[in-house]
Parts: structure tokens; sequence; C-alpha cells
């Protein structure tokens, strides 16, 4: 897959920069100049190659407490080889603390336990409501006609599956 992203990059960049002449053109005659000479720089590709981790370990968490928001969310997750157990939690707008714990492994596959709890902690708002009042506008508008458009139903669409070609 990634030698026909090079290939296909090599010739876009050959055809944007002139090397590939078009094949049609519908366009008026044009008059050509002397040629210009100039020299292509070589397109060099790296391709990178990721090492396979036979079996992965990795550990991480984070904790968010924001007094002026009441933004309160926490995670952690651990995993080793093909086993990941975590918890997150995260204070709801209702003013629940949703409470995470879940595990997955190849023989039981995803699980997650939820919990709600009620939390005492008020969450602040984050603007203060403005006073607007608007001077009053007069307005006079004069009679209108008004005839409604005759209602067309158009046919139903028939609708099938993509169809996807290997």
């Amino acid at each position: 897959m990634a030698f026909r992203f090079i290939v296909l990059t090599c010739l876009v960049a050959a055809a944007s920069a002139g090397l590939v002449p078009a094949a049609v053109s519908y366009a008026a005659p044009t008059y050509h100049t002397a040629p210009v000479a100039y020299a292509a720089a070589p397109v060099v590709a790296k391709v990178a190659v990721e090492e396979y981790d036979a079996h992965p370990q990795y550990s991480f968490a984070y904790d968010v407490q924001d007094g002026l928001t009441g933004d309160s969310k926490s995670q952690h997750e651990t995993r080793d080889g093909d086993v990941v157990h975590g918890s997150y939690s995260v204070v709801d707008p209702d003013g629940t603390k949703r409470t995470v714990d879940y595990t997955a492994d190849p023989h039981n596959g995803f699980n997650a336990v939820v919990n709600k709890e009620p939390v005492a902690v008020k969450v602040a708002k984050v603007a203060a409501p403005v006073a607007y009042h608007a001077a009053p506008v007069a307005y006079h508008a004069a009679p209108v006609a008004y005839h409604a458009a005759p209602v067309v139903h158009a046919a139903p669409l028939a609708y099938s599956a993509p169809i996807y070609h290997h």
C-alpha cells in the first residue's frame, strides 16, 4: 500500500512540474516560446517502519479540578500485554459524578461498570447574564397579498446498498 502511495505521489509531482505532458487538451491553441532549461530535484522517499511490540505495556493518568468552571474529571489506565484496566470519572451537568471502571482482555472482551453518585459541588456559571433593553422600533408594514404555491410531490427515490469491489 505504501509503495502505491509513493508511486502516485511521484506521478502527481512529475505532472505538476510539467515533466509528464497532458494527454488531452480542449483549450484554444497556444503559442510556445523558447524552452527554459531546468533540472528537477531528485525525489527521495523515506518509509518509516514501526517496530512491533509483542507485549506492549503502559500506564497513564490525569486529573483536572477547575474551581472557576467547576470542571472535575480524572482518568487512569494501565496495559500489560492484551489486558487493559482503567477508570475515569466526570462531574455531569446534573450534579452527579459518573465513574466508569473498565477492563478489556482477549477472553472477556470489553467490560465497563458505571456508577453515579451525587456530588455536593456546585458548578459555577461561566458568564453572568447581560441585561439588554432595546428601544422600541416604529414599524408600519404595507399590506401584502399572499397566495400559497401549489404543493407538488416528487416520486419516491430508490436506494440500494453500495457496491464494493476488491
